[in-house]
């Protein structure tokens, strides 16, 4: 289930934010401080955006798990701006498909109801797992998209990313099961 987040939630955010495993494609672990004012801006982002990384529980028991959702980049590169679909799931929720089945219904939120035209995705290359899901998703990479992360120092370890899109008209055949037939990336149009 997706849904807004609650002050409960920081605790186990946090906890899942110091997890080495769960940050091994980020360039740290976050501290409690951190995490809190990660979980609070996501929440504040539904307000300024219309859209924002949702806090994600299991539905048959409740349990916080993680975030899944849109977002907008905070730094300037070649496909910006844009909007991301992003996650970040406990441990123990990895293996489920709870990435996919919430990533996916952040994507119809997004070009449904929010309207975009693209979404984007990116990681580390190292992080294969993530790329898989945004396979599942029905994104595309161009490895000419790929990208030295702005936030990251020259030989940083996890500097490079690749990036993956998905359009409207994709998405749409990708709901449907049809393939689509390639296009030009586009720049993504930002609600107003």
């Amino acid at each position: 289930m997706l849904r807004r987040w609650r002050l409960e939630d920081r605790k186990p955010f946090a906890e899942l934010n110091a997890d080495a495993s769960v940050m091994e494609h980020f360039p740290s672990t976050l501290d409690q401080a951190t995490s809190d004012a990660l979980a609070m801006s996501a929440d504040e982002a539904f307000d300024h955006d219309g859209f924002g990384l949702w806090a994600v529980e299991v539905a048959s028991t409740g349990a916080f798990i993680g975030f899944a959702g849109l977002a907008v980049p905070r730094f300037a590169a070649h496909f910006t701006p844009a909007v991301e679909i992003g996650w970040r799931l406990a441990r123990s929720a990895w293996g489920h498909g709870y990435a996919t089945e919430a990533a996916t219904a952040a994507l119809d939120d997004g070009f449904e109801r929010v309207q975009l035209t693209e979404i984007t995705s990116f990681t580390a290359v190292s992080n294969v797992r993530s790329q898989a899901v945004m396979r599942r998703l029905g994104m595309t990479h161009d490895p000419a998209d790929d990208f030295d992360h702005p936030g990251l120092p020259a030989g940083h370890p996890l500097r490079r990313h690749v990036l993956y899109r998905i359009d409207t008209p994709a998405w749409r055949a990708h709901r449907s099961g049809v393939r689509p037939t390639p296009s030009a990336p586009s720049k993504t149009s930002l609600p107003t």
